[in-house]
Parts: C-alpha cells; structure tokens; sequence
C-alpha cells in the first residue's frame, strides 16, 4: 500500500504554505488522510473520500475541490481486522495503544494510518484561519491565527497517521491525528481526548510518493534549519509553549 503525500513538514514549518495540488487532485490519490490548505487555511480531514475543512471555530465545511493543498498524506488504506478499546484517559494513552499494536506487528519502521471511530468524552482540538505569507515559520503563524476548542460528549472519528523517526522532517514521527464528528460538522487537530468506547482500524504502509513543489520559491528554502522542537510542538501539540 502506498501513502501519497504533498511537500514536506519542514518545508511546512518553514512557511511554505503555497498550493502545490488541489484537493481534486489529492483525492485522486486516497481517500483517507489528513492535512492543511493553502496559506495554512484549517485543518484537513480526509474521510471515506470526502474532503473536510475544519475552520478557526472548530466547525467543518466540505472543501472546495479547487482548494489549494501545501501539504497532505493520504492513502487507499486496506485496513487489518479491527478491534476495540474502552476508557482512554488522554491522547498519551491512545497513542501508546496504537505503537504497541504495530510493535506487535513488526512495523515500527514503516508507516501506518489508522481510522478510529467512536464516542469520546471530550477532543480537544484546534484549528486556525489563512495567514497569507512566505518564509514566516509555522509555528509563528499558529500563534497569531490558531484558536482551541472542546468538544464534549461527541461522536466521530480520528484520522491518525505514524511515521517512524528516520523520517523525521519528511513528516512528523510519531502519531499525527485528526478528528471529525459523525455529523460532519466539528472537527480539528487533536492535542488531547477521552474516549469511551471506540472501533480502530490499522493499516500498514511500505510505499511513499512525494510531490514537491514545482515553482523556483521552493527551492529558496533551507529545509535543514526547521527546529525538532518546533515542528513537535507544532504537530503534535496545541501549538503553545509548554
């Protein structure tokens, strides 16, 4: 199975936040997965097809096929047998769940989606509104346009994507996850949750496609100078100062 994924994370944090394809184009290459849009325009959801942007309050908007798209992955995933779990405190837990699963199945190294749905007690999330710009880092641009939100006592499902270490600044290592309600109207970039009972689908990814950026702009960054720190706390937090 192959993930498709477009530009990089550190070209991301970097602040190239320019269209490299359209969400038509993306949606050629899965139908599931998760992502930004362009000038960093809400967080993506890629769901049974469909593509979701969650906007700066937390509510969704089926997206715009001529939306530009800096960065996503998304998959065709041929998901394992599934299996459910019950009362996961917080997003720690979850995560720990989901790596002892694929360590189980000798895939720590290769990459992983993964669709969970359920009823949670709570997702904490965030999103954020376009901030038009060139070489502002990431995580400079969250702090002026990103906003948090709960959602308590909510149906949905997560969208999480692994990546192991050695991939490190290609994408985010670790868990990357996303949520969208049943009702296709809330959704965001999950920092923290409670789940109550949920249904989790795996599957295992051996092939990557990554489509750079074509313009002469993209090669004006140096993409070795993102920050480690940054891009975690960028990805896979709140975006705030610890």
């Amino acid at each position: 199975m192959k993930i498709y994924q477009i530009s990089t994370l550190q070209a991301l944090a970097l602040g190239y936040t320019r269209s490299v394809v359209t969400v038509k184009e993306l949606l050629e290459h899965g139908d599931i997965g998760l992502g930004t849009f362009e000038d960093v325009n809400g967080e993506m959801i890629v769901i049974d097809g469909a593509c979701y942007q969650a906007k700066e309050d937390g509510t969704v908007l089926e997206a715009d096929p001529e939306m530009g798209v800096p960065f996503a992955s998304v998959s065709r995933a041929d998901f394992m047998p599934d299996f459910e779990i019950e009362d996961i405190a917080d997003i720690e837990k979850l995560k720990e769940v989901l790596t002892l699963k694929i360590e189980e199945d000798f895939g720590l190294n290769s990459m992983h989606i993964a669709r969970i749905d359920g009823a949670f007690s709570r997702v904490c999330a965030r999103s954020e509104s376009a901030y038009r710009s060139q070489h502002i880092d990431l995580k400079d641009i969250l702090a002026q346009t990103q906003c948090d939100f709960v959602f308590e006592q909510i149906a949905g499902t997560l969208v999480c994507i692994y990546y192991p270490d050695y991939m490190d600044g290609i994408n985010a290592p670790g868990w990357h996850v996303h949520f969208l309600s049943l009702d296709r109207s809330r959704g965001g970039h999950v920092f923290d949750l409670s789940i109550e009972k949920c249904r989790i689908h795996l599957a295992k990814i051996n092939h990557i496609e990554i489509q750079l950026p074509s313009e002469p702009a993209f090669d004006t960054y140096s993409l070795k100078e993102a920050s480690g720190d940054d891009i975690k706390k960028v990805e896979q937090g709140n975006g705030k100062d610890q």
